[in-house]
């Protein structure tokens, strides 16, 4: 978990820069803008990025920038790790693909400076985000921002900052937080900094009910609550990475997604552009039932059957999968008629299936199972509102309504404000369109 952001309290309003009227500067803002690697994809893109930044700097508002590594470009690097050694060592893994970023953090820090803006890069290691020692999936123990603030006020001065990396304080190696992580570098850095909002520009305008190239009749949300964003990230949603949410929500930090690809000139700084703002419930004036559909097709099911039906026996099977840091989804446990046996079935990530399986039948002995079975042509929908918490039946209407659709359900699991169904993948985009105009989504 995050333990500690430090930042003195600024006193700033949460959730909205503050809105400039006439030539009066009622306050300035604090803002932290993200941008992802299809963003700052090449030189052209890396100027229309700066341009925006410009235009935040030139209403008047103290500015943070993250940034990735160019589009593909992490990729590439990971490929060469690969490539010098299957078996490499995960300190310089780290080591290698913390570079992409730093490359973009510096063109983008030149483009701004060829605008007349003062800017400055930073490296994780030099502010510093310091994080945990789980190379290649770091967590953020703590930041600093006093520094970044003392820039702000002294010299006006954009900090350009790569995301995705920090460094471990014991060791002092870079460390980098997983695929994705520049999110929650943005994240982080604006509750260090008590920003007012933190931006994750990206390719799509905002968070959609659903994926629109499965369902065309999905619309972006105006707003979503931290707990919906959270399970539509987890469960398959590809905007935000999970601990981004988390991390906003922990700190009550505003999240705003919008696209980069709109014209820098043609946005108001001081208006509500194309978006979607993740924030507390209580900022939403009316919660739907149903807020979102996600999937996910890179599932594995896996199913331990005729296993002695005994105290132990879930931790002997869960146990060594946590141990290989294997993520265990939908868990589902049968009893036989006689009491003496039990089934266990749950599933794995797709990447993960190969691994989870060496590690159950390794532990085979122990176990004590008679069979394993397997399938990796699943898919895992889910529904997802914080309005069931006062809606009964939510669930039971989606079932009936697969059944009229001969899907066959394979396994279920719920929450509060989700439920969850595992299904043969052939079937996904049939169940996924099924279930967004079951619960009214295909009206804006």
């Amino acid at each position: 978990m995050y333990t500690r952001v430090s930042a003195p309290v600024l006193g700033l309003s949460a959730g909205n820069l503050p809105i400039l009227t006439g030539n009066a500067r009622v306050v300035m803002g604090r803002l932290v803008m993200k941008f992802g690697g299809t963003s700052v994809a090449n030189i052209d893109r890396i100027r229309n990025v700066a341009r925006h930044v410009k235009r935040e700097v030139d209403a008047g508002h103290d500015v943070a920038v993250v940034v990735s590594a160019m589009s593909g470009k992490t990729n590439e690097l990971v490929a060469w790790c690969s490539e010098a050694s299957p078996m490499h060592d995960a300190r310089e893994y780290d080591a290698v693909v913390a570079s992409g970023e730093q490359v973009t953090s510096g063109l983008l820090a030149i483009a701004l400076q060829s605008m007349g803006v003062q800017a400055r890069s930073w490296q994780g290691w030099q502010i510093p985000i310091k994080t945990s020692d789980a190379h290649a999936s770091a967590r953020i123990l703590d930041i600093d921002g006093t520094e970044l603030m003392k820039r702000f006020k002294e010299r006006k001065e954009v900090a350009v900052i790569a995301g995705f990396q920090g460094i471990n304080p014991e060791t002092g190696r870079i460390t980098t937080l997983g695929r994705g992580g520049s999110d929650t570098s943005a994240v982080a850095i604006a509750a260090a900094v008590k920003a007012d909002r933190c931006d994750i520009y990206t390719d799509v305008d905002g968070v959609y009910t659903t994926d629109p190239r499965v369902v065309p009749k999905a619309h972006r949300l105006d707003k979503i609550a931290f707990e919906d964003m959270l399970e539509l990230a987890s469960q398959g949603a590809k905007v935000l990475q999970v601990r981004s949410v988390e991390l906003g929500m922990v700190h009550n930090m505003p999240i705003f997604v919008r696209s980069s690809f709109d014209k820098p000139e043609d946005i108001d700084p001081h208006g509500t552009p194309p978006g979607t703002l993740i924030c507390s419930e209580e900022e939403i004036m009316e919660m739907h039932v149903v807020t979102g559909i996600a999937f996910s097709k890179d599932e594995a099911q896996i199913s331990v059957r005729q296993i002695e039906d005994k105290p132990g026996v879930a931790a002997a099977i869960f146990g060594p999968l946590a141990d290989a840091n294997i993520n265990v989804d939908m868990i589902v446990q049968n009893v036989s008629e006689d009491g003496k046996t039990t089934d266990l079935t749950f599933t794995v990530p797709a990447s993960d299936y190969g691994r989870a399986r060496d590690t159950i039948t390794a532990a085979k002995s122990k176990i004590g199972y008679q069979r394993f079975d397997s399938a990796t042509d699943v898919s895992k929908v889910s529904v997802i509102g914080s309005g069931m918490r006062s809606h009964a039946g939510v669930a039971a209407k989606a079932f009936a309504a697969l059944a009229a659709r001969n899907i066959n359900i394979r396994a279920i699991t719920t929450s509060e404000i989700k439920f969850s169904v595992l299904i043969d993948a052939a079937y996904t985009e049939l169940a996924v369109r099924t279930l967004h105009t079951l619960y009214g989504l295909d009206q804006a």
